[in-house]
């Protein structure tokens, strides 16, 4: 059995910052490729960023150089630190976890393990 519990979320204003935290519990592998979604207001869940067990990442255009990936393998947490944010960013963030995905985007249907969703909410 293996869970993703998402936590950080919240609610800032325009041009400020939230720090996500997944962690995994139970049967997981370190091969696993951890990726981060977020589904906005009345949209379809996207891809936002994914790293891989060698510490790759990708990025979705739209937070390039706002958005860091990062994560902690002996601990199964993968993080997501998010700068500079705007109303776009607003919606509830999911962390996924499956594969290996080498070289790979973050599309949803690869990904067998979710978490609950964090809800980041950002005004303007």
């Amino acid at each position: 059995q293996v869970q993703l519990v998402e936590s950080g979320g919240g609610s800032v204003q325009t041009g400020g910052s939230l720090r996500l935290t997944c962690v995994a519990s139970g049967y997981t592998y370190a091969s696993w490729t951890m990726a981060w979604f977020r589904q906005a207001p009345g949209k379809g869940r996207e891809g936002v960023a994914i790293i891989d067990s060698d510490g790759s990442t990708r990025y979705t255009d739209s937070v390039k150089g706002r958005f860091t990936v990062s994560q902690d393998r002996a601990q199964k947490s993968v993080y997501l630190q998010m700068n500079s944010l705007k109303p776009d960013d607003t919606g509830i963030y999911y962390c996924a976890a499956d594969g290996p995905f080498y070289g790979t985007w973050a599309d949803p249907n690869l990904f067998a393990y979710w978490g609950q969703g964090t809800r980041v909410t950002v005004s303007s």
